[in-house]
C-alpha cells in the first residue's frame, strides 16, 4: 500500500498518522490472520453502536479499537468502506436469520407472518445504530456496470421471506391479497416506519409493540 494510495482511500486515515496512538498488540501467529479480521469488524461495529453512525469508522479508529497500527488493516480490507460493508453484510445476515427462525416457529401461516414481522421489529429497536446503517448509510462509489451492491441483495433476501410469508397466507385463503408482492412493500415500509420512529422519537408515548400485528393483519390482508 504506497503513501498515495492511502491518502486516496481516506485522506483523515493517512497511514503516517494512524499507527502512532494504537496500543502495543502482540503479532498473530501463523494462521491467526482470519482472528484479526474478525476483530476488525467488532471494533467496526462497536464504534458504530457507541456514535449511532458509521462516520466514526475510519481506518485510524478502527486501528485505535483493536490495538493495531492501521496499515496492518490492509491485508483484510481495501478501504474503510469496505470495513462498513462487511458490517453492514453481518447485520443483515443476522436480521434475516432471526427472522427465519421465528417464522420456521410457527406451522400456521399468519402466525409465521407475524412473528417474522416482530421479529424484524425487535431487531430494529434492539440494535437502533446497527439497522440505521443497513438503510441509512452513502453508498461508496462503484463500477456502473455492477447491478447491485452485496448489502443491498442480502437485505431482499430478508425482504423475500416476507413476500413469501404474505403468499403462504393467500394460498392457505388467510389472506384476501391480490398483490403479495405489494402488499408485502406495504408492510415492509410500514415496519421501518416504526423501527425507525421508535428509535428517533423514543420519549413519544408509543402504544405496545402490538401495533406491528395490527399493522401487520391491516396491510397484508389478512382475514380475521
Amino acid at each position: 500500500m504506497t503513501k498515495a494510495r492511502a491518502v486516496a482511500d481516506h485522506p483523515a486515515d493517512h497511514p503516517a498518522d494512524q499507527g502512532e496512538n494504537a496500543s502495543p498488540r502482540p503479532r498473530n501467529r501463523r494462521g491467526r490472520g482470519l482472528l484479526l479480521r474478525e476483530e476488525i469488524l467488532r471494533a467496526a461495529t462497536a464504534l458504530i453502536v457507541r456514535t449511532g453512525t458509521d462516520q466514526a469508522v475510519t481506518l485510524r479508529s478502527v486501528a485505535r479499537e483493536v490495538g493495531i497500527a492501521a496499515p496492518s488493516i490492509y491485508a483484510h480490507f481495501a478501504d474503510r468502506d469496505a470495513i462498513v460493508e462487511a458490517v453492514v453484510l453481518e447485520a443483515f445476515a443476522q436480521l434475516h436469520q432471526g427472522i427465519a427462525d421465528a417464522v420456521a416457529e410457527h406451522e400456521d401461516p399468519v402466525d409465521s407472518l407475524l412473528a417474522g414481522c416482530a421479529a424484524y421489529v425487535d431487531f430494529g429497536v434492539r440494535e437502533p445504530a446497527r439497522y440505521r446503517v443497513l438503510f441509512g448509510r452513502a453508498h461508496p462509489e462503484r463500477d456502473p456496470s455492477a447491478t447491485e451492491l452485496p448489502g443491498r441483495r442480502q437485505g431482499l433476501d430478508a425482504f423475500q421471506t416476507l413476500v413469501d410469508g404474505l403468499r403462504a397466507c393467500v394460498s392457505a385463503g388467510r389472506s384476501s391479497s391480490t398483490d403479495p408482492f405489494a402488499d408485502a412493500v406495504a408492510v415492509w415500509t410500514a415496519l421501518h416506519g416504526q423501527v425507525t420512529l421508535r428509535a428517533d422519537l423514543p420519549d413519544f408515548p408509543w402504544p405496545p409493540t402490538d401495533t406491528v400485528e395490527r399493522m401487520t393483519r391491516s396491510l397484508g390482508r389478512i382475514d380475521s
